[in-house]
């Protein structure tokens, strides 16, 4: 399985700090939020990292080159301009073979391990669902019996983690789209499962966030 990691957003939440830095750079505990992923992915034995960009784009290839220093074989997935999920990803189809590949979002920080992730013959999707965050209470997908819905309560955050069939994109044209609207009607015919992490899990979406993130790892709490 291969893995790609989504870092075309602008991080307007972020600015200033955005303005020069492209978010996925920007460090916590001393090291890129992008490069926590790179170290886990490849941990769990997922070499092959596609990475979608934006915004700043030459500066993530320039800082993280091939991969090689991390055991990782990075591709990119150039966009003139943010696609959004569904379209950033449906552009790297090419990039990521035939079978399912994990997604992660650039601004996220979990201790998760990637390696137990798996997705079931048949299905189109599985994600990894979180509490809610204070930031986001009303949540995003119910979980029952393995598979998640739109309806039932109670209703968790998706976690920005998640492993894709190309099948979820059949029918899908090139151009910005989001992947909800793909993934609702994949629930409504039962074809997305998911599970819920209990363990630690951060949105970077704010500089307060990134700043509580880095005393975290700093004080070894990781």
């Amino acid at each position: 399985m291969q893995a790609m990691i989504l870092a075309a957003g602008r991080g307007e939440r972020m600015r200033p700090l955005t303005d020069h830095t492209p978010k996925p750079l920007l460090p916590a505990g001393g090291k890129p939020l992008i490069v926590h992923h790179i170290e886990r992915l490849v941990v769990a034995g997922l070499r092959k990292i596609v990475i979608n960009h934006a915004h700043l784009g030459h500066r993530i290839e320039a800082a993280l080159g091939d991969g090689s220093r991390w055991g990782a074989e990075l591709r990119y997935s150039p966009e003139v301009r943010a696609l959004e999920t569904g379209g950033g990803i449906f552009k790297a189809l090419p990039l990521l073979g035939r079978g399912p590949f994990l997604v992660v979002n650039g601004d996220i920080w979990t201790d998760l391990e990637f390696v137990r992730l798996r997705l079931s013959d048949g299905l189109l999707a599985h994600l990894v669902l979180v509490d809610n965050p204070p930031h986001h209470p009303e949540g995003d997908f119910a979980l029952a019996n393995g598979r998640l819905s739109t309806q039932d309560t109670p209703r968790y955050t998706y976690s920005g983690i998640g492993i894709y069939h190309p099948d979820l994109f059949r029918g899908c044209s090139g151009g910005a789209f989001p992947l909800a609207p793909l993934l609702r009607a994949a629930m409504e015919r039962g074809l997305v499962s998911g599970e819920h992490y209990a363990g630690r899990w951060l949105d970077i979406g704010t500089p307060e966030r990134l700043q509580a993130l880095d005393r975290m790892l700093k004080r070894g709490d990781s």
